[in-house]
């Protein structure tokens, strides 16, 4: 009698396995003084969009709905204008590959290879999963002295991603927080409730030690609502917990309460005295609505914001930002972006393009809270739409201080993904898999 090994069969694994690859490869340390171009998680996730087109041609089956299909290709109209706008053929062509990988082609592969919401909750723990890894290599950052240089000392935290991409980790661990909180407040069962609500407790120190104030911006605001629409009652019990850890944290026990309490200041002290930095970020706004002004319709073209930028900005604007520590030496990095997503989009494809992009976004996230109203009175999956609305509300929140760019960009992408699967598809009920569980 033979014995042999039995594994499962290739058809029975989850499709969204090379999804999560390409969250797993976010984990994986950069090249120190990397200039934040196309990486590794990038490649697989061009690679998993020619899988999905596969299964597509192989399978016959699933295809998007007339709605999805409209929702996806929205943006694709604004990118074809400002791409024969361009300064040149090649900065076309790179600035629509990258705005179609970020908005249309991953979101949409995601879409297609999410079976159901167990697919969803188990790329949502892959989420949480990067930001907890992310969160403690930056805290042993912060504790160790060996992070990014803050105000002449090497303490943010910023995980694998460098000093190059501070934004990196705080995403990271912004979108496990979200994710966290999101299926704390579902109707899973109690384990799976109380390790979600320990780890989004756990995140919150590395968030902290990013010293990103618009990541906690955004992460306040996402976790507010995704209180809010799971219920009053609960969202004021847990307001009160989140209040006591972080006076136990910073008060307590007095980390980073210096730095921190610097940092949390200068949130409100934006137009009375802004530092640098915000200085900076002032400018290069007025400076992509100035392009805006001469180009309202069109924009100057995709990539075309640094070649205009010291034509329509003050002489306030810096040379560029000091970058140092977390094993890079010292250099000047660049600004060649506003910092705010609406307004690049603005400046780069004008009004049509910024309508196109936001009438997507808006669609997703009308979809998506009908959803959530839908299964929060009855129904299975009220932790999948707290997760999915959460992270829409995060990012067009957190596009308010920042824009697409670097090794993170295609952790976006994976979240709209997630956003688009719920709103178009899985709060529906059934798909061409079967039944949504």
């Amino acid at each position: 009698m033979t014995h042999a090994l039995t594994l499962p069969r290739v058809r029975q694994w989850p499709p969204v396995l090379p999804v999560l690859a390409v969250i797993a490869l976010l984990a994986l340390p950069l090249t120190p003084g990397d200039e934040g171009g196309a990486g590794p998680a990038d490649a697989l996730s061009a690679l998993v969009v020619v899988y999905c087109a596969i299964r597509l041609v192989r399978d016959r089956r699933r295809p998007l709905s007339r709605t999805a299909v409209v929702l996806l290709g929205l943006p694709v109209a604004g990118l074809a204008l400002a791409a024969a706008g361009a300064a040149s053929p090649g900065a076309g062509i790179g600035g629509m590959g990258r705005y179609l990988q970020v908005f249309v082609l991953v979101p949409a592969a995601v879409v297609l290879l999410i079976r159901d919401r167990g697919d969803f909750r188990l790329l949502a723990w892959t989420f949480v999963g990067l930001a907890v890894w992310q969160g403690a290599i930056g805290t042993h950052q912060y504790m160790t002295g060996t992070g990014a240089s803050y105000q002449g000392q090497d303490i943010r935290a910023v995980g694998t991603f460098g000093a190059s991409d501070v934004m990196g980790m705080a995403t990271v661990v912004s979108f496990g927080l979200v994710c966290s909180v999101g299926l704390a407040l579902g109707r899973n069962s109690v384990r799976q409730r109380a390790v979600a609500a320990g780890c989004a407790v756990a995140l919150l120190l590395p968030l902290a030690l990013s010293f990103s104030r618009g990541a906690w911006i955004a992460t306040a605001v996402t976790c507010g609502a995704q209180l809010v629409l799971a219920g009053l009652r609960r969202a004021l019990t847990v307001t009160a917990a989140v209040a006591a850890t972080g006076v136990i944290l910073v008060g307590g026990f007095g980390l980073g309460s210096a730095q921190l309490q610097e940092r949390i200041d200068s949130v409100t002290r934006v137009t009375d005295a802004p530092d640098q930095s915000v200085t900076d970020r002032y400018t290069l706004w007025a400076a992509a609505a100035g392009m805006w002004r001469e180009h309202p319709l069109t924009g100057v073209g995709l990539k075309g914001f640094p070649e205009h930028r010291d034509a329509h900005a003050s002489l306030a604007l810096s040379a560029g930002s000091d970058t140092e520590g977390a094993g890079a030496d010292f250099r000047k990095q660049p600004l060649l972006s506003p910092h705010n997503m609406y307004l690049l989009v603005l400046a780069e494809q004008g009004l049509l393009g910024l309508l196109a992009l936001a009438g997507c976004w808006l669609g997703l996230l009308v979809c998506g809270l009908r959803g959530l109203v839908r299964v929060r009175r009855d129904g299975p999956g009220l932790d999948c739409a707290l997760v999915a609305c959460g992270l829409l509300i995060w990012q067009l929140t957190d596009f308010l201080y920042a824009d697409i760019g670097g090794p993170s960009t295609v952790l976006t992408a994976v979240c709209f993904g997630l956003v688009a699967w719920w709103a178009l598809v899985g709060s529906g009920g059934t798909t061409a898999w079967g039944t949504v569980r």
